[in-house]
């Protein structure tokens, strides 16, 4: 009950005022508003460990998105079906019947073969024959660029009258190596010269078509000693029967002896690497950590030092009426606002980070949301961990030992 003149009867407790949300951040805002320097440096602290963290998720979920529409693009129905060893050891052969076999498997859309030769491609008769640049020469059959779906940049790809004549087609790597950007010139191999015809683009379902010059099959019989084995048989075949061709493959090629032929898929090897992309994320994800537990260290030292600076800011307010829990809410959203202003800089700089790399790699740039959001909850978590030591610290406080503090 209260008198007439507004104030409270005797023996009435005085209720303490409320802190409406509007109000907390607007308390947390000036006290760090009065101290921009050393926000910002602290903010600094916790912006590099959200940026670094955002910035290793979204490159790596760049480079992974790149690999799967890489693997849409070429597709994972290719396989390969290649000799293996037989049961004492030695290295096993495809029969020369092995392609026919193989086109013959009713799912089978396109099938190619490549031999090994044994023979070296140099610019000159004068370089020395033992001096190859790590390109090998392959015999190939003229449905190999069609199943492998590769391209031809510089020329044109082997066909039937061109398979039988002294004409090469050389892989996108071997023409590099060979300091090759055109077609017609002659290149050394077996001891005669060979026409380029064709510079093939990259085959990343086939890198070693890339580091290979190509002949036709009768070309490498006649001219180069080619034995006529194929060593490797590209197929391809409906995504939905990948897997029953491969089952089957074995023992159409090799029907006394399946078990001397061994079946792949290239693709794999790019699901491989997107798979091996996560441990690396994952080391890098600890040094963002890391990162970010310093800054946290920072921001609890930032509110350390205030509750020190401000005594008798503190020690007024309790002497007006603030109540412990108020200077404790105080403290704790200058903590939480001054780790947030860090997280939000932090998101922008990785997200930023994260494009132009993938912009720079043309890759398509990509950070999750998930990856936001934990960056968020992590932000909320160090603000809170920093500072619920300095807000304690500072509610202890006596409002006269703190007012006489000098």
């Amino acid at each position: 009950m209260r008198r007439r003149d507004g104030r409270p009867a005797t023996g009435e407790r005085l209720a303490p005022g409320r802190l409406s949300p509007g109000d907390v951040l607007r308390v947390g805002a000036a006290g760090l508003g009065a101290r921009p320097t050393r926000v910002i440096l602290s903010a600094l602290g916790i912006a590099i460990g959200i940026a670094t963290m955002i910035a290793v998720i979204g490159i790596s979920s760049s480079s992974r998105e790149q690999l799967l529409r890489q693997l849409d693009r070429l597709g994972t129905n290719l396989l390969t079906v290649t000799p293996g060893r037989t049961m004492f050891g030695e290295d096993a052969k495809l029969p020369t019947t092995a392609l026919a076999m193989v086109q013959r498997i009713g799912p089978v859309r396109t099938a190619a073969a490549t031999g090994s030769v044994e023979a070296s491609v140099r610019r000159t008769n004068h370089i020395p024959e033992s001096v190859t640049g790590g390109i090998s020469v392959q015999a190939a059959s003229t449905g190999l660029l069609a199943t492998l779906e590769g391209a031809v940049v510089k020329g044109a790809w082997l066909n039937d009258a061109t398979a039988g004549q002294p004409a090469v087609v050389l892989g996108a790597a071997a023409a590099e190596r060979l300091g090759l950007a055109r077609t017609g010139v002659q290149v050394w191999m077996g001891g005669r010269w060979f026409t380029v015809i064709g510079i093939l683009g990259p085959m990343p379902l086939a890198p070693e078509i890339e580091r290979s010059a190509l002949v036709g099959f009768p070309a490498a019989e006649e001219l180069l000693g080619f034995d006529g084995y194929p060593t490797t048989i590209y197929e391809r075949s409906s995504d939905e029967s990948v897997e029953s061709v491969r089952a089957v493959l074995p023992r159409t090629v090799n029907p006394s002896n399946p078990e001397e032929v061994s079946v792949s898929r290239p693709s794999d090897a790019l699901e491989a690497k997107a798979a091996a992309a996560g441990a690396f994320t994952n080391l890098l994800l600890g040094l963002g950590a890391v990162a970010l537990l310093v800054g946290g260290v920072g921001v609890a030292n930032t509110m350390v030092i205030s509750v020190l600076e401000r005594r008798k800011e503190i020690g007024l307010r309790r002497s007006l009426g603030a109540t412990r829990g108020q200077v404790r809410l105080q403290f704790l959203s200058e903590s939480l606002l001054l780790s947030a202003l860090g997280g939000v800089v932090g998101a922008m700089l990785g997200a930023l980070a994260t494009a132009g790399y993938a912009v720079s790699r043309d890759w398509p740039p990509v950070v999750p949301p998930w990856a936001i959001g934990g960056a968020i909850a992590a932000t909320l978590l160090i603000g809170t961990a920093a500072g619920i030591y300095p807000a304690m610290r500072a509610a202890r406080l006596s409002p006269t030992v703190a007012l006489a503090t000098t």
